[in-house]
């Protein structure tokens, strides 16, 4: 992957990094659209939308409520999502190695997120005495440093992690002796299972979500014989 061709994968990144908390919240980072924008960039989106929907089995375990520690999954996805457009068609362990790539990306970006809400701490302390007297010009600029910060932090980890993973991807697969088949078997079981166990913390807690998710179950097994 020559370094031109990563800039715009670095932005996409940052841009999807910076979707998870600060600015704009459009669902971007969403693994689905974040990794099929990111195979579009490289030519194949329908790649990218297979890693998407993969990482986003492993995504419905997250619960991103207030302050607590999630996975970064806007940047984790560009990163899976380029990863498994970037080999052929049928590369046996492409789907698998970009997935992994995804999830150490997303659970370092966990770290990266905590260490950037305690820099805009310090920043806010540093800026109490203007806050409290209501200056509109401290206010404006602790969203600024805030919202550039989380987006060169995202791109940041974007960078780093197409750096350490490019050549791994490589080694690895020049290595890898499963079969296509069934590399994608047992990651979809693992995918399946992580997803299952999201769903059932909601169904068995929640009343009347069962019907819902047995009503949902029945609308596209429909449109699944329709089509």
């Amino acid at each position: 992957m020559p370094l031109i061709g990563l800039i715009p994968l670095v932005l996409l990144g940052a841009i999807a990094g910076l979707d998870v908390v600060s600015f704009p919240q459009a669902m971007i980072s969403r693994p689905i659209a974040a990794a099929t924008l990111a195979g579009a960039l490289m030519g194949r989106p329908g790649h990218g939308l297979i890693a998407g929907a993969m990482l986003e089995l492993f995504a419905l375990e997250t619960m991103p409520f207030g302050a607590s520690r999630y996975p970064e999954w806007g940047s984790a996805s560009v990163v899976g999502g380029a990863l498994y457009a970037s080999q052929p068609t049928g590369s046996a362990g492409a789907l698998t190695i970009a997935v992994c790539a995804a999830l150490l990306t997303a659970w370092a970006g966990t770290w990266t997120m905590v260490l950037h809400r305690r820099l805009i701490a310090r920043w806010a302390a540093g800026l109490r005495d203007a806050l409290t007297s209501g200056s509109g010009d401290a206010v404006i600029t602790l969203q600024l440093r805030g919202l550039t910060s989380d987006a060169a932090r995202a791109g940041l980890l974007t960078a780093i992690a197409f750096t350490a993973f490019v050549p791994l991807e490589h080694a690895i697969l020049a290595h890898w002796s499963f079969t296509d088949v069934q590399s994608r078997v047992v990651l979809a079981i693992l995918a399946g299972a992580v997803a299952g166990g999201a769903i059932w913390k909601i169904v068995h807690s929640t009343k009347g979500t069962p019907w819902f998710l047995l009503g949902g179950a029945a609308i596209g097994a429909l449109l699944l014989g329709v089509t």
